[in-house]
């Protein structure tokens, strides 16, 4: 018999997390108010009311027992993605930046969750302030709420394992600090660093200050939203692609091998069997589609060849990290490449990384998997272990693999099932489930790179806006919330 859940706790947490956001919302209103800007006040009206629902929410918790098990775990990390997302709408909202209410939650999870999936038409019309809110959204959830927090508020008082857990699920956990706080204060530097060194970068290669910024939390969060309606492509600078391809891959390799590397664990690194999937893949994919894009019929250059290639690179990279940013519209190439692309958004870049999709060890356990299988048939009593990065595997670790694939299919057939009987086209359908599972961004056809969202039916954006919840969260961790015996005493 499981333990009566800790709602006293669970408030208690909420308190603290929501006063995080009020804090960084308030960097937005600093923005708007340097800008000389009105919408200050959204900012701080927000703020100021969140904080104080926060503050009432630890107060009535202080006197929580600190016992914290995986249900309270499911429920806060699922639980706080959606209140971050409707308490972040609100200044998109009230200012009337985004006046509908459903387009502005869709907006707002979207951030959060690092899908990059917009509504928006004229992104250049917002004010300084809530493009800078748009994009803070992707870099608060990019490394993600709860290993932010848990960095930044250790007065917690409690172990915070299973928010942990329950936030970055996956079939391999690095562990680089023996206390979980100590590990997400380490992500949280890497991913800073990351940050700053990739804006400092841009604005080398002739971007303001204020879009190096916005720019770069979209690329470490690997979210997609730029500060201009043509993306990327707005610039024309191959520098600017250049760094920006960098940084992508830099994101999507798992974040805990900076670590490794920078305290002189070389092996860890040159052993990591994902890596090299990831990076193998991206380069297979980037010369596949840059010969489906040449012209052979006509005298090639090396600029025009050089081009072709950026393109393809970019793209492969800004969708196998589920990054979503583009400098062309691939829906004019060949379909045989949306085929490759869409393999792409599903596979996704490594665990531990901020990308989304099915991620790359997986795949490749998959595979393994699969492949043993055979050599099984061939000698049946033969005892052929999986393994992966020279470990080998447990079988409970391989069946959750499956398991997780499996479910992922199933859900990305019924989902864009369910899409097209809202009066969704078949590429929008299949396309919009892909893209906002994995976290992507681009679609297909109406919503891919030259498109956009807004014109989908309302209840299309509340059903997505759960989807890209139960992509970035990795199904189980929301899933188990719908099972009768989560709630059984």
């Amino acid at each position: 018999m499981s333990h009566i859940l800790n709602f006293r706790l669970i408030i208690k947490i909420f308190g603290s997390l929501i006063i995080v956001e009020s804090l960084f919302m308030i960097l937005s209103a600093i923005v708007s108010i340097i800008y000389h800007e009105n919408d200050w006040y959204y900012f701080l009206e927000t703020s100021l009311v969140t904080s104080l629902v926060g503050t009432i929410g630890v107060v009535v918790g202080r006197k929580a027992e600190k016992t914290l098990g995986r249900r309270e775990g499911s429920i806060i990390v699922t639980s706080v993605w959606i209140l971050f997302s409707f308490i972040g709408m609100m200044p998109f909202w009230l200012s009337g930046a985004i006046p509908s209410f459903t387009n502005a939650f869709f907006e707002t999870i979207s951030g959060f969750t690092t899908t990059g999936a917009s509504i928006l038409n004229n992104i250049e019309g917002l004010s300084h302030g809530m493009l800078f809110w748009r994009s803070l959204t992707h870099w608060i959830g990019g490394l993600g709420i709860v290993v932010i927090s848990l960095a930044l508020l250790p007065m917690f008082g409690f172990s915070g394992i299973q928010l942990f857990g329950a936030e970055s699920s996956g079939p391999t956990k690095d562990k680089i600090h023996p206390k979980i706080t100590g590990t997400a204060k380490r992500l949280w530097l890497i991913y800073t660093i990351l940050t700053i060194c990739e804006t400092i970068l841009l604005h080398f290669g002739g971007m303001h200050w204020f879009d190096s910024v916005c720019n770069s939390f979209a690329t470490i969060a690997t979210g997609g939203f730029s500060t201009k309606q043509a993306s990327i492509a707005y610039w024309n600078s191959a520098y600017i692609q250049y760094v920006i391809i960098i940084f992508m891959l830099l994101s999507g390799i798992n974040f805990s091998l900076y670590y490794f590397l920078f305290n002189g664990k070389t092996k860890k690194v040159k052993d990591n069997e994902e890596l090299k999937w990831f990076l193998g893949l991206t380069l297979i994919a980037t010369i596949l589609i840059t010969f489906s894009l040449i012209n052979f019929h006509k005298a090639i250059s090396f600029s025009s060849l050089e081009k072709t290639f950026r393109d393809a690179l970019f793209q492969v990279s800004s969708l196998i990290t589920t990054t979503g940013f583009g400098t062309v519209d691939f829906m004019q190439w060949k379909p045989y490449v949306w085929v490759l692309l869409l393999i792409l958004m599903l596979t996704g870049a490594s665990a531990g990384s901020t990308s989304g999709a099915i991620k790359m060890v997986r795949i490749v356990i998959v595979f393994k998997y699969c492949y043993y299988e055979f050599k099984r048939i061939i000698h049946p009593k033969a005892v052929i272990p999986i393994s992966y990065s020279k470990e080998v595997l447990r079988n409970d670790v391989v069946s959750k693999v499956l398991a997780f694939v499996l479910l992922y299919i199933f859900i990305v057939g019924i989902g864009a099932t369910v899409l097209s009987a809202t009066g969704m086209g078949f590429l929008e359908s299949i396309g919009s489930m892909i893209t906002c599972m994995g976290g992507v961004g681009p679609g297909l056809g109406s919503v891919g790179p030259a498109g956009n969202f807004f014109a989908i039916p309302d209840i299309s954006k509340w059903i997505l806006a759960f989807v890209m919840l139960l992509g970035r969260l990795e199904l189980f961790t929301v899933l188990l919330l719908f099972t009768p015996v989560f709630w059984k005493k």
